[in-house]
């Protein structure tokens, strides 16, 4: 009956959509003629087109403001001769007169000319951010929903390569880096899958190793991008799953004039004392009288880098709570590698008639990143030192295209749609000798036979503040307490015991089909209806190993001997920095010469495993980590633009959205005496519907100032990997074992209440803060808990939903010239802002009196965050120092053994600089610096952040070179 229900509620789902599209289609059809007349244009100047500048009718009484592109329509009541008014932040106003004929009158470009008679032509015509930020703060001003903007100008006179590093200095929001590059962002400190990834107006694919839906964005370079806009409360014309907010990159589009720029650049890593380069093309033209519009810009940025990890576990599976905190390992890791980050964006529209436009968007983005990595163990748990070498070439593929039309159907009513197809990949394609691929991986073990003289009263490896009578010493003066000093990693002794083949190929489509209708219902009433269809195919292999072991490491008689390193052909340890030469001490002892390449693969190859003895023992649970699966997502909303009074607007309106998702995998289960493993199909479904309804009000207290305030509902799906289909059941181990997905998560909803305020300066300024709140329901944690099944106990851990919580914060940032000062002093300025955010939440944990809850802030949440700009703009230069700091945040929650063991990432700040000069009025050279600080990443167990886990150092970086605008 159930099954029943929900097959006739799908299918309700699937005849509403279709109702939806006929009711659009049919109005706008039924609307042939009117009393109203249309004027477009497309409002421009030298810096390139001008988003949400105001046209105001001058003989009659309506207003509109130009789209992301500059492009307005505007209804008139009367044919004749009428005049309209056009203005942006820092260029004279202009007043057209024009001979209306009934219909529509397209009016082409209007050029606009930098204001003459203030302070901002020197701002305008001579800066080089300036012009960018007017466009930026202009789209903030007249937009519907709570948002920050950058700019592409802003992107491209920062030291920022990737799209995550350009958003990092927008107020609010928080980026995590990965070996020194930001690779994902988020909005108000939420989990990264919590806020919405979008490109033009759609979510990205995501192909993220854990299943979950945040987009990871290093695969796509900074100047494939025109404007990167933050909503902080969206509109029910946005996608819905943005807890966090949404953060939408606009890609290039076709200028309103002929472009051609070059730059290419040079630069050095600190770290890995070796080249980088950087290079870019943009090519843009208008054909037919204006009618045809394309772009293509590439990019690619190459470079050579290296960081050094320290990373520590410790044994928190220990009986006693003291012996939880002793050391199990020290990890010495090297990075040596290159990345290559590459894209190519190509658009078109054309022109059908004044009324309709096509448009086509296509993109190709890829990164390689190879990463030769480079371990040495010291194993004080099993007394022995543990080397490891891998190869890694990951490869990130994110590819697709868009075309769409918008078409005036009269002059009150306007129609636009969409088909979009993208795919992400996240692949490796070694070792070329086997046919399983993934990550190869060769350890080599080495026994400690002198012991050690550091160890604690209980014989436990301790830092001193841990241990029990205070011995161990601490990160910052390691030492590595083997009681011979002579004992040393030899390659003659370190034997190879395991070859390791770590899965991983995951892969995302995407394939969207959208319509929106807007009907200007009178000139103080705007009606916006739309509907989505969005069909998601996804392939997930990831968290299984194939393992293959020497027969002599596993106690078989007669094997061939265990193969020392020694006795394969290696090289030399790679050149660059000291080694862990941001650490007291020397630690050459760990640096060991590795495999070469060629090596290493043929290790994995079939004459190598026979000559050596070396067997298969992959576990038949590896099938648990695959899965295929679907997700069809149908979304509808209405929504209304109200103008209550000439200052005071209401937005407000519903969206819906209805997901139905099927995963299909492998459950494997472990029973007997010998253990057999059993594999079997299994399939999960899961559908549930979101209904969201908004509120927007916008009060206009001058023409320079806004007060916003918002009531937003939004929501999150449950990420693919908690729900997956696979189950692994082991009844050999004690206590007993199950780990499975949950096919019956909720999602995650939040009820949001925002209020904002913003003041805008004269000379391209901005003053902004506000407060606010969200009430979460059904956050989502990993539980861990005995269970009795058929009358036996088992330790199940399963996905569910647990808990609710709750956010608060506010935020504050002002960007001011000081144009009061005289001369030199007047292109100083300062960029500031901060954002405050306290989240709680409780996890429950079962303890020997019951049930406990710990009470915890939400994980990857930063309570603060700032960014510090000083910059100085006059005369066709530009410096700017940037300072970007991000505080401690807890990375993953350890339920069982509760807050003392939950593992934090410290606070991080890093100081980056950049500075233009405009050579000719085409001609600039520019310089930029990454991570001057050499700041580290580090990590920590509990409270106590001497107890690192990781602690990495990636050096610094820059490049210089040079920026021609051709035409």
């Amino acid at each position: 009956m159930l099954l029943k229900n929900s097959c006739k509620f799908k299918l309700n789902q699937k005849q509403v959509f279709k109702k939806i599209l006929f009711t659009l289609l049919l109005t706008t059809g039924a609307i042939l003629s009117g009393n109203a007349q249309t004027i477009k244009g497309i409002v421009t100047s030298d810096t390139g087109t001008l988003p949400t500048a105001n046209i105001t009718g001058k003989s009659f009484q309506n207003s509109t403001i130009s789209d992301i592109q500059g492009a307005f329509t505007l209804t008139a009541p009367l044919i004749g001769e009428v005049t309209i008014e056009i203005s942006y932040i820092g260029f004279e106003t202009k007043s057209i007169t024009l001979n209306l004929v009934k219909g529509i009158n397209d009016i082409g470009l209007i050029q606009m000319s930098p204001d003459g008679s203030s302070t901002l032509k020197e701002i305008v015509v001579s800066g080089t951010m300036a012009p960018s930020q007017a466009k930026a703060y202009s789209i903030k001003k007249n937009s519907l929903a709570i948002m920050d903007v950058m700019a592409a100008d802003a992107i491209g006179k920062l030291p920022d390569r990737n799209a995550a590093e350009a958003v990092q200095r927008m107020q609010g929001v928080a980026v995590a880096r990965y070996h020194g590059e930001a690779d994902q962002a988020t909005v108000r400190g939420t989990p990264f899958a919590w806020t919405s990834t979008l490109f033009n107006g759609n979510r990205l694919p995501s192909s993220n190793v854990m299943g979950n839906r945040s987009s990871v964005l290093d695969a796509v370079p900074s100047e494939m991008i025109q404007y990167v806009q933050v909503a902080k409360a969206i509109t029910p014309d946005m996608e819905g799953d943005a807890i966090g907010g949404s953060i939408n990159f606009i890609t290039r589009t076709a200028p309103s004039k002929r472009t051609l720029n070059v730059s290419a650049a040079g630069g050095y890593n600190t770290f890995s004392e070796n080249g980088t380069y950087n290079g870019s093309i943009t090519y843009g033209d208008r054909f037919f009288n204006n009618k045809l519009g394309v772009i293509v810009s590439g990019a690619i940025w190459s470079r050579q880098w290296g960081s050094d990890e320290f990373a520590a576990t410790y044994n928190t599976g220990a009986a006693t709570e003291q012996q939880k905190r002793s050391l199990n390992t020290v990890l010495f890791k090297r990075y040596m590698g290159e990345r290559e980050t590459k894209g190519l964006n190509v658009g078109a529209e054309y022109k059908i008639t004044p009324a309709d436009k096509i448009f086509f968007r296509g993109m190709a983005n890829k990164f390689d990143d190879i990463r030769p990595v480079y371990e040495s163990y010291i194993d004080y748990t099993n007394s022995r030192f543990q080397y490891n070498y891998r190869y890694s070439h990951y490869q990130t593929a994110l590819n697709g295209f868009e075309v769409g039309g918008e078409h005036q159907m009269s002059e009150k009513f306007k129609l636009d749609w969409s088909y979009s197809n993208h795919k992400s990949d996240y692949y490796l394609d070694t070792p070329p000798t086997s046919v399983n691929k993934g990550l190869p991986i060769a350890t080599f073990r080495q026994k400690i036979t002198g012991g050690f003289n550091d160890l604690s009263s209980d014989g436990k490896r301790y830092w001193g503040f841990d241990s029990p009578n205070g011995v161990g010493g601490t990160v910052d003066n390691f030492e590595t307490g083997i009681a011979n000093p002579n004992e040393v990693m030899d390659p003659s002794k370190l034997l190879l015991n395991q070859l390791v083949i770590a899965q991983l190929n995951n892969s995302e489509r995407d394939q969207i089909g959208q319509i929106n209708l807007k009907v200007e219902a009178s000139s103080k009433v705007n009606l916006k209806f739309g509907a989505k269809y969005r069909h998601k195919d996804r392939t997930n292999t990831y968290g299984s190993n194939y393992v293959y072991l020497p027969a002599a490491a596993v106690g078989i008689p007669n094997s061939p001997a265990l193969v020392p390193l020694s006795n394969l052909q290696t090289t030399s340890f790679p050149s660059g920095s000291k080694f862990f030469g941001n650490m007291n001490g020397d630690f050459s002892q760990f640096v060991v010469n590795p495999l070469t390449k060629d090596q290493l693969f043929a290790m994995f190859g079939q004459p190598f495993q026979t000559a050596n003895g070396i067997m298969d023992f992959t576990s038949k649970t590896n099938a648990t980590a695959f899965y295929t699966g679907d997700e069809s997502v149908i979304a509808s909303y209405a929504m209304a633009e109200i103008d209550a009074t000439e200052n005071f607007k209401i937005v407000t309106g519903i969206r819906n959205e209805y997901t139905d998702m099927t995963l299909n995998g492998t459950k494997a289960t472990t029973e007997g005496t010998p253990a057999v493993v059993t594999l079997s199909p299994s399939k999960v479904e899961n559908d549930y519907n979101a209904f969201l309804p908004m509120l927007h009000l916008k009060y206009k207290l001058s023409d320079k100032s806004n007060l916003r305030a918002a009531y937003t509902r939004s929501f999150v799906r449950p990420n693919f990997g908690d729900m997956t289909p696979g189950s692994s059941t082991n009844t050999t181990s004690s206590p007993m074992t199950i780990t499975q997905g949950n096919p019956d998560l909720k999602p995650t909803f939040s009820n949001n209440f925002d209020l904002m305020g913003e003041y805008f300066f004269d000379n391209v300024g901005l003053l902004s803060g506000g407060a606010f709140y969200k009430n979460i329901t059904d956050v989502v944690f990993t539980d861990v808990s005995m269970q009795n099944i058929d009358g036996e106990d088992y330790l199940v851990t399963q996905a569910k939903n647990l808990n609710k919580a709750t956010l608060f914060g506010f935020e504050a940032g002002i960007n001011k010239r000081f144009d009061f000062l005289n001369g030199f002093w007047s292109g100083f300025g300062i960029e500031f802002n901060y954002t405050f955010i306290d989240s709680k939440t409780e996890v429950p944990r079962i303890t020997a009196t019951g049930i406990e809850n710990d009470k915890t802030g939400l994980p990857n949440q930063s309570k603060n965050l700032f960014n510090a700009i000083l910059f100085y703009e006059r005369n066709g230069l530009m410096v700017r120092l940037a300072g970007n700091y991000r505080g401690n945040s807890v990375e993953s929650i350890n339920q069982q053994l509760g807050p003392d063991y939950y593992i934090w990432t410290d606070s991080n700040f890093t100081v980056d600089a950049s500075a233009t000069y405009s050579i000719t009025k085409r001609l600039k050279v520019f310089l930029e610096l990454n991570n001057l600080t050499d700041s580290p990443v580090k990590m920590y167990m509990g409270k106590e952040k001497r107890r690192v886990t990781s602690q990495e150092w990636y050096g610094s970086r820059g490049q210089a070179g040079l920026r021609y605008d051709i035409f």
